[in-house]
């Protein structure tokens, strides 16, 4: 059989331990095109445009911290062969009805926001053509299409393509603007100029943090890793996933500190940030680099947009299925989690069922400001979305629920303890900042 099997010829997982290949890398790729969206690189971009290289450091520690966040959801997939969902259900029932709110509600706003975020960098390519609610309808039945027909394996490889192009881009645009090695090997160094705690909070905790993070062990799954041999895998996809994420972190902050620092010239905050820094590009590098600027910003759009309609999805369903047998007083038959559940998964009307709630309803707030009430609500829970994720699996996986081989060791166990801390004092201050 072939090694990218996860079973043996008898159907038993097997137990022979695969050695960590680049060519296997693929659920890595998609959480990291997939958490990496247009408003965490205008935070990037602000940050460098206030603090210049100063705040260095911190980019690389958040990249340490998902790091450890995204392994430890993979682990648990791997060494207990349970998804994520099924874990917090073990906890009790309130991760149920946490979670049942959460992703009804943030699913509704996401899509609007996911829509919007895409359609930006169209209108501003085509000027000429139709306005932003007609793009952003296109590009949310586009993802629904996509996402609906498609498999695992063909989704993997247009997000790889699209993460090649923001890359490609991001890293030309930084090259272009000549960074200042010295200055950025300086702000390596940890240091907290006046009034940069809250960015350097943002830049540890902000970019490639969002529900994705969770959904990475069920596209691990749907690669056909699904037991304890996969580990070294795993583990090598996943720094590879959060360096990329990290290379992406310090470009947009070279080009912050050296194009809008020293020029003191101000970004809308938000998506349409990128909108401004594509202008200032323009003025300094022509037209050319520009438009390339505006392709790399619709990459990283639109691949947070089918990442989040494929994952998200797939986590709904698998929370469906689990409700449905709780409440029918059975225990959901056991099957061992890899592609054919993944797959069956897609084609089921829970997956499908979400994948039109994140595109027809959100559509209506193209046209409609969100309501004061559901911006907090939806801001309360998303706030608390990370520190549950941390401490969560800071819960599970040091518990009988996870072999002893596989239980946290003391860095694990650190880094998670830090990833919750960070994220509980990130989600006090978003909290604060809500509009009550």
């Amino acid at each position: 059989m072939a090694e990218t099997s996860a079973t043996t010829g008898t159907g038993e997982p097997a137990s022979r331990p695969r050695k960590s290949s680049w060519k296997y890398i693929g659920p890595g790729i998609v959480v990291a095109a997939t958490g990496v969206g247009a408003g965490d690189l205008v935070a990037t971009l602000i940050a460098g445009s206030k603090f210049g290289y100063t705040l260095m450091w911190a980019a690389v520690i958040g990249c340490v911290v998902k790091i450890s966040l995204a392994e430890a959801a993979g682990r648990w997939h791997l060494a207990t062969g349970r998804t994520l969902f099924d874990g917090w259900r073990s906890l009790g029932p309130w991760t149920t009805v946490y979670f049942a709110i959460y992703v009804v509600l943030w699913g509704f706003i996401y899509g609007a926001t996911a829509m919007s975020s895409s359609a930006l960098p169209i209108v501003a390519l085509f000027p000429d053509g139709p306005g932003l609610k007609f793009w952003a309808i296109v590009t949310g039945l586009i993802g629904l299409a996509f996402v609906w027909f498609n498999r695992y394996a063909v989704f993997e490889k247009v997000m790889t393509v699209l993460i090649g192009i923001m890359f490609v881009v991001v890293v030309y645009v930084a090259a272009r603007v000549v960074p200042d090695v010295g200055a950025s090997f300086a702000g390596l160094l940890p240091v907290l100029p006046d009034g940069s705690l809250l960015y350097t909070l943002g830049l540890i905790g902000g970019v490639g943090g969002t529900i994705t993070m969770a959904a990475y062990g069920y596209w691990v799954n749907a690669k056909g890793w699904n037991n304890s041999s996969w580990m070294k895998v795993m583990r090598l996809d996943n720094r590879v996933a959060y360096i990329t994420t990290g290379i992406f972190v310090v470009a947009m902050l070279i080009v912050g500190a050296e194009l809008l620092h020293a020029s003191q010239i101000a970004l809308t905050k938000g998506d349409r940030g990128l909108i401004d820094l594509g202008k200032v590009l323009e003025d300094r590098f022509g037209a050319g680099t520009a438009k390339l600027f505006l392709v790399g910003f619709f990459a990283t759009s639109f691949s947070s947009l089918i990442g989040v309609w494929h994952g998200v999805s797939l986590m709904f369903a698998d929370f469906v299925e689990r409700f449905r047998a709780s409440a029918a007083g059975a225990a959901k038959p056991e099957e061992h989690e890899g592609p054919d559940v993944a797959e069956r998964r897609q084609r089921s009307l829970p997956f499908r069922a979400y994948l039109l709630w994140l595109t027809f309803p959100p559509m209506t707030l193209l046209w409609l400001d969100q309501p004061f009430g559901l911006v907090i609500a939806y801001g309360v829970l998303g706030a608390f979305f990370m520190p549950f994720l941390a401490v969560t699996l800071l819960w599970l996986l040091n518990s009988s629920r996870t072999p002893g081989e596989w239980r946290n060791g003391w860095l694990s166990n650190g880094m998670l303890s830090l990833a919750g801390l960070l994220f509980v004092v990130l989600c006090v201050q978003q909290v604060r900042e809500l509009p009550w």
